[in-house]
C-alpha cells in the first residue's frame, strides 16, 4: 500500500504538474503573469509548511537537535553549491527578464531532472516516515512544480524548442522523480537510520527553494501593495499542509 501511495503521489507531483503547467500556459500576457504570481506565494507556503511542520519535526523525533539542525544547515549549503554550478536554480516566473532565462535549455533540463529526482526521493522518504508526512510533502512538491514547469517551459521556448518538443522534454524530466521515489522506498528500509537525515536534508531543500528561489522574485514584484494578497496566499499554503497533516494523522 505504501509503495502504491508513493507511486501515485509521485506521478501526480511530476506528470500532473506538467499537465497543469500546460493548462496554465493557455493563458497569455497579463493573465498568465497574474496566475503564476498567485501560484508562487501559495507554493512558498506549502514548502515552508512541509519543511517546518512535517519533515524537520519528524527528524527531531529520532535525532537530537544538535544533529538535525547541522544537517539542515548542511543541506542548505549543499543546494547553494548546486546552484552555483548552475544545475539547481529554476526560474518560477514566466518573465523574459529572469536571469535564469540566459542559460541553455539543455542545462535547464539536466538541473530539472536532478531536482525532480531529489523531490521523488523526498516523497519516498517522507512516506517511509509516515503517510501524513508523505502526502503533505507530495502536496508541497506539486505546488512548487507547477510554476517551476511554467518557467522551464518558457526557457525551452526561448532556447529554440517547439512547444510540443518543450512539453515532451518537460514530461521526461519530471518523470525522473519516480525512480527517485521508488529507489528511496526500496533502499532506505535497509538503512532506516538514514531516513531522519534524509528528511532533514529534504526539508532544507524545501526551505532553500522557498526562501532563495521564490521569495526574492516576489520582493521585486508588486511592491508593498502585493503583500495584501501574497501574505494570505502564503498562509493558505501553510494552512493546506497543516490541515491535511491533521486530517490524515487522526
Amino acid at each position: 500500500m505504501t509503495l502504491f501511495l508513493i507511486v501515485l503521489c509521485t506521478i501526480l507531483g511530476s506528470l500532473g504538474s506538467v499537465a497543469m503547467a500546460g493548462l496554465v500556459l493557455l493563458f497569455r500576457g497579463r493573465r498568465l503573469a497574474l496566475l503564476t504570481g498567485a501560484l508562487i506565494p501559495y507554493a512558498i507556503g506549502t514548502l515552508l509548511g512541509a519543511a517546518l511542520f512535517g519533515m524537520i519535526p519528524h527528524a527531531l523525533e529520532h535525532l537530537p537537535t544538535t544533529t538535525v539542525l547541522p544537517t539542515v544547515l548542511f543541506g542548505i549549503m549543499l543546494f547553494y553549491l548546486l546552484e552555483k554550478v548552475t544545475i539547481w536554480r529554476h526560474c518560477h516566473e514566466y518573465d523574459h527578464q529572469c536571469a535564469v532565462h540566459t542559460r541553455a535549455g539543455s542545462m535547464i533540463l539536466i538541473g530539472d531532472a536532478l531536482h525532480n529526482f531529489v523531490d521523488g526521493a523526498a516523497i519516498g522518504a517522507a512516506f517511509l516516515a509516515s503517510v501524513p508526512i508523505g502526502i503533505t510533502t507530495a502536496v508541497a512538491v506539486i505546488a512548487h512544480e507547477v510554476p517551476q514547469e511554467v518557467g522551464d517551459f518558457a526557457i525551452l521556448l526561448e532556447s529554440g524548442y517547439s512547444r510540443s518538443r518543450a512539453l515532451w522534454y518537460n514530461i521526461l524530466s519530471s518523470a525522473v522523480s519516480l525512480p527517485g521515489a521508488v529507489a528511496a522506498y526500496y533502499l532506505l528500509p535497509f538503512v532506516s537510520s538514514v531516513v531522519p537525515y534524509l528528511l532533514a536534508v529534504a526539508g532544507a531543500s524545501f526551505l532553500y527553494i522557498a526562501l532563495a528561489d521564490l521569495v526574492p522574485g516576489r520582493r521585486v514584484s508588486g511592491g508593498i501593495k502585493s503583500l495584501l494578497w501574497e501574505v494570505p496566499l502564503i498562509l493558505i499554503g501553510i494552512g493546506t499542509i497543516v490541515v491535511i497533516g491533521e486530517a490524515i494523522g487522526h
